[in-house]
């Protein structure tokens, strides 16, 4: 299903199925490397060769730039904020399902297919935006993990940004064992998280009725506007705009039968992978703005924004040393984590809008040292706190880009003569936008925010 090489671009080039002819196949080192099993093979052998790519893309759900607006939240606001986690999260499935369905269909990852249906001026122009969110995506990487080799070696902030630049060597040493061993090293990582917070959720004791009634819509957060730049950084961090584009692509590694009913199948999967990773994500993300309300917001301590001040915190509040040992370790594994993300989706934007390939290294070289810059200036002239507010505006800049990746989802999952059987019905469709404008709706309610000096 992947399209001819060719470089034709112009509308009379255009075939009957609606897009423009031109490209390659998405992520080409690893397209269709993970063989499927023979139909009949059972449910549960097919899911599970079909499982990794979901949590390739929730990694990006639980980086440290969530940290950042979590910890920010629950220290402000206690429990209010479960409710945006929790819609956010809900939003992500549905839209990750939807960047699957593209991929499995059309044999196209996100990016591609605006190269192949948009005029080239409005494809570079959404080549910039998503450039610019997989920088603040990288960027609270960066950050993230420098803070964690801070607490827990020593190492100074400054240094540590430096250091990040060195996973180019991990990810290479990664790619060249295949894309299988690649997922099974995310999901233990993932795994590591996971375990770290649950811990820390049955030594903070949480209040369980507050917490079930943080899961219920506020109108508040609407209304404040400090609570709604959280919520919106909230957002940002949790629907990931280069996740749709790593998703649609990454389900392509898997050699399903390029067939209407092999098509329907592994779009089943997919979503399946998908949805069970992101609950995953929900539950950390949960856990996070759990601790900080429970730790933090209940003892005064309202103004807990810094991953450092959390780390300094937690032991004397929870009354358990491993407490902030626990915090350090999953912040590190999470920011490990996000870098290998990171790294394919900068390389499935990259060859996907401009049909320009680049070797991997170099790739994650360019991204990371763009992320780097901007980090050891701010360490460099604000310090510990200056990198905090850094964090939170990288996923306020992720949230601004959202629906330059969900608006041409929504349209080419919708549109039967490019997806076939696999289009968006009726009721779906009507979700999507609704998602998408909620999204938009946000988004220009935060903008006014900010230029009236709310």
């Amino acid at each position: 299903m992947t399209p001819p090489a060719t470089s034709l671009s112009t509308d009379e080039h255009r075939p009957a199925d609606g897009w423009r002819l031109g490209g390659g196949s998405s992520l080409p080192e690893a397209f269709r490397s993970v063989a499927m099993p023979a139909r009949g093979g059972g449910f549960w052998r097919r899911l599970l060769a079909f499982t990794g790519p979901g949590y390739m893309v929730a990694v990006g759900y639980m980086d440290p730039g969530n940290w950042a607006t979590d910890l920010a939240g629950g220290s402000a606001f206690g429990y209010s904020l479960l409710s945006v986690i929790l819609l956010s999260n809900l939003m992500a499935i549905v839209l990750q399902a939807l960047a699957a369905r593209l991929g499995i269909a059309t044999g196209r990852d996100l990016a591609t297919a605006c190269r192949h249906a948009y005029p080239r001026p409005v494809t570079i122009a959404l080549w910039l935006l998503c450039e610019l969110a997989i920088v603040a995506c990288d960027l609270a990487e960066v950050i993230g993990t420098a803070i964690a080799l801070q607490l827990l070696f020593g190492i100074p902030l400054m240094i540590g940004v430096c250091v990040t630049a060195l996973d180019v060597l991990l990810i290479l040493a990664l790619q060249k064992r295949g894309f299988r061993q690649l997922e099974a090293f995310v999901m233990m990582l993932i795994a590591t998280v996971a375990t770290c917070f649950l811990i820390e959720l049955i030594l903070s004791r949480p209040d369980m009725a507050e917490v079930l009634g943080g899961f219920v819509p506020r109108a508040e957060i609407a209304t404040n506007p400090a609570m709604l730049y959280i919520a919106i950084g909230i957002l940002g961090a949790t629907v990931m705009p280069h996740n749709l584009y790593l998703h649609s692509a990454t389900v392509q590694t898997r050699a399903f039968e390029p067939t209407p009913e092999g098509k329907s199948e592994a779009a089943r999967y997919a979503t399946i992978d998908s949805s069970v990773a992101l609950m995953l994500a929900l539950f950390v993300n949960a856990a996070i703005l759990i601790l900080a309300a429970s730790a933090f917001h209940v003892a005064g301590h309202t103004d807990v924004a810094e991953i450092q001040q959390a780390y300094r915190l937690l032991a004397p509040t929870l009354g358990v040393a491993a407490a902030s040992t626990l915090f350090a370790v999953a912040l590190l594994a999470s920011g490990q984590n996000s870098t290998i993300t990171a790294t394919l989706a900068g390389q499935v934007v990259m060859e996907g809008f401009l049909d320009l390939r680049l070797p991997p290294w170099l790739r994650r070289l360019i991204t990371r040292l763009l992320a780097i810059v901007p980090a050891v200036a701010v360490a460099a002239i604000y310090g510990e706190a200056g990198t905090a507010k850094l964090l939170v505006l990288s996923q306020v800049v992720l949230s601004m880009q959202l629906p330059f990746a969900v608006v041409p989802l929504v349209q080419f999952t919708s549109d039967r003569t490019k997806m076939g059987a696999l289009a968006s019905p009726g009721w779906l469709k009507a979700l999507a936008w609704a998602i998408a404008a909620l999204i938009v709706a946000l988004n220009l309610k935060l903008l006014f925010d900010v230029m009236s000096g709310s």
